[in-house]
């Protein structure tokens, strides 16, 4: 039977199906990364523009999980050179490879073709397990696959119910790319929504812990960050209990493709 915090990858390897999502969660961030592996963490999503990557090596290598038990994900940028940047990263982190590396977000023309040659290369050299993209559209996606053959294993983008995408959802799902949702909990910017609030109620859960299930039924791994014990504890607690087919459609009709960083999603 598959672990249901274990989700495939389109190469053969698994991902853990939550992650914990470290922008700006600079107040020490080594003793956040200790306490969230401690109470079960098994994959930190971290990028070099997040301030956060040294300190998350530090919390690695304080923690006494074995490091191939915790899967690191981190990117590289859209302006850099890919191959160096990641070796850039690893030197940071202090780590002698990433379980995920991703291209942050495409640069201004094109879907980074020779970006995504580069981790490629990174992947090929051992520094790197697997690769991806973050904030891609459907027809970016396809630019890199035609380009190279290489079909990314996951894209990470915004997404939670107030803002998600159908389309991207049944694209990644046929080619068998594991969507990773950072902000899920909408920077907490919609967790008082009165209609969220109820099916929460009807479940004894909080709202957060209501988008965490919701994303994990749809399959995508949402990346909530946190950095109290209490919140890092209350995202977890999300596998002891089921939305019905009813209440996800509710979930999923509250979208208005909102976005935390503007008036829409990026990638539709």
């Amino acid at each position: 039977m598959r672990n249901p915090k274990m989700i495939p990858l389109n190469t053969g390897s698994q991902i853990p199906a939550i992650g914990l999502g470290t922008w700006q969660l600079t107040d020490d961030t080594p003793r956040a990364i200790e306490n969230a592996l401690e109470l079960g963490y098994r994959m930190i999503d971290t990028s070099g523009d997040y301030g956060t990557q040294q300190g998350i090596g530090e919390g690695i290598r304080r923690s006494e999980i074995d490091r191939q038990d915790i899967y690191l994900v981190t990117k590289v940028e859209e302006d850099d050179d890919a191959y160096e940047a990641t070796t850039r990263n690893l030197t940071e982190l202090d780590l002698e490879y990433a379980d995920l590396m991703l291209i942050h977000r495409p640069p201004e023309r094109g879907a980074g073709t020779d970006l995504w040659k580069g981790l490629i290369q990174a992947r090929a050299d051992g520094f790197a397990r697997d690769i991806g993209v973050s904030n891609y559209s459907v027809e970016q996606i396809d630019e890199l696959i035609n380009a190279t053959g290489e079909v990314p294993a996951v894209n990470q983008i915004e997404w939670s119910p107030f803002g998600w995408s159908p389309e991207m959802l049944n694209y990644c799902r046929a080619r068998h790319i594991v969507i990773q949702a950072y902000s899920p909990l909408t920077r907490v910017e919609r967790l008082n929504d009165h209609n969220l609030g109820k099916i929460a109620a009807d479940h004894g859960k909080t709202s957060a812990q209501l988008i965490i299930r919701w994303n994990l039924q749809l399959g995508v791994v949402p990346l909530p960050k946190a950095n109290t014990p209490d919140h890092l504890e209350e995202n977890l607690r999300v596998f002891d209990f089921e939305i019905s087919d009813e209440d996800m459609a509710k979930l999923s009709d509250l979208n208005e493709q909102w976005s935390s960083l503007g008036p829409s999603l990026q990638y539709v």
